[in-house]
């Protein structure tokens, strides 16, 4: 490149998802890959009447600069929903947005911040554009462990990233007892904790777990999203931040964007203002419970001895483990050849990856088509058992 750039955008890479997705748009592709809600639970009819009203209300407003904070009426939703004051609400585009301002509030290069093992990708791109130095907590097939969070571990950080419910990539979901032990040894270390948690409604059988915020509200940068409950493509996000956070993030995407667009916000506020979200919920958690069964009864029918999965409560995704010794990276190449995507595991890990691990969604796939790609993956993993070292097949 002939011109002269910043040494930050030399370090931007481009994710591992995003060209996957790449290849996924063949449609001879079955892909496992992006974690993209169903357009099925698309509340079509509702946001087309809500367009109606947003004109016929005010529309020289919905077109019109607006402030930094957010449409008003929408951040009282918020906040009346989360139990919080409205003045900690801040309406970002999208929740990625929010990860971008967090990390320019909060990181300076060098700075320790904690993340799970494996996280998501996203937030690692958004951090990792500010330099800190990342450190891996420890996690088993139910999340975080608790008593990990040591002053040596933690000295210095500048906050825990953390996704408690239905983590993106793994599924799992943190348990009410370990929720409430990680905030008491946050509290006794003064330690920041941002809770992202896109998925907390996604639970299949409707039931729910508390917040990190509930249980320490002056503790906890709380991130939510309307994507996956409503629609992606309104890029609609909120920060829910103690008083003096949320100034300096209202200070940061003044610098960013100056707002989020006035008219998807007041989209948005009249879509759910008459209580659809409870209606249309639970249709969701519904799609995506049978979708989920229906592709974990496809791999208990197909995948090779060696290789193991969990069983998500909630959310969009399923974690893959193949035998020590094999990488998905590679084998994703075969299966691409195949018709069929998925993600490598390794891009989620901030320090030392687990190559034998990967990453399938089920959301947006026929069940005609999980059942033709979880085949195509079973042979393919079974031959990349065959094929690999003794000590591989061994292990």
């Amino acid at each position: 490149m002939k011109w002269a750039i910043s040494r930050r955008a030399q370090q931007l890479t481009s994710s591992a998802i995003r060209e996957i997705l790449k290849v996924t748009e063949r449609p001879e592709v079955i892909s496992f890959a992006g974690g993209l809600p169903s357009p099925a639970s698309f509340p079509v009819a509702a946001m087309e009447a809500a367009v109606a009203r947003v004109f016929a209300d005010n529309p020289q407003a919905a077109l019109q600069y607006a402030s930094t904070e957010g449409y008003l009426p929408l951040r009282e939703f918020v906040a009346k929903r989360y139990n919080v004051g409205v003045e900690r609400v801040l309406i970002t585009t999208g929740s990625q947005q929010a990860l971008d301002l967090i990390a320019k509030v909060m990181i300076d290069p060098g700075s320790p911040v904690l993340v799970e093992t494996p996280s998501y990708l996203g937030a690692l791109q958004a951090f990792s554009l500010f330099e800190p130095e990342f450190v891996s907590m420890p996690t088993d097939e139910r999340g975080l462990l608790p008593d990990a969070l040591t002053p040596e571990l933690t000295a210095g950080a500048r906050f825990l990233y953390a996704l408690p419910n239905f983590q993106n990539p793994t599924g799992r979901r943190l348990p009410l007892e370990r929720r409430q032990a990680l905030v008491a040894r946050a509290k006794e270390l003064d330690l920041l904790i941002v809770e992202d948690d896109p998925y907390g409604e996604l639970s299949y059988t409707g039931d729910h777990l508390p917040t990190l915020l509930s249980m320490n509200p002056d503790g906890v940068i709380y991130m939510g999203s309307f994507s996956k409950i409503l629609a992606p493509g309104l890029r609609l996000g909120f920060v829910i931040a103690p008083p003096d956070l949320h100034f300096k993030l209202c200070q940061a995407k003044q610098a960013s964007d100056l707002h989020t667009p006035s008219f998807t916000q007041r989209l948005a506020y009249e879509t759910v203002r008459d209580g659809l979200l409870e209606r249309h919920i639970p249709t969701i958690r519904d799609l995506y419970g049978k979708q989920c069964e229906f592709m974990l009864d496809a791999l208990t029918r197909h995948m090779p001895a060696g290789v193991t999965w969990n069983r998500p409560e909630g959310g969009m995704f399923i974690w893959v483990e193949l035998p020590e010794g094999l990488d998905s990276m590679k084998i994703l190449e075969e299966a691409v050849r195949r018709n069929v995507a998925y993600v490598p595991g390794a891009p989620f890990y901030a320090g030392a990856p687990r190559k034998n691990t990967l990453r399938l969604a089920f959301v947006t796939v026929s069940q005609e088509r999980i059942e033709q790609g979880v085949t195509i993956l079973g042979e393919l993993f079974r031959e990349a058992i065959a094929n690999a070292a003794p000590q591989v097949r061994a292990a």
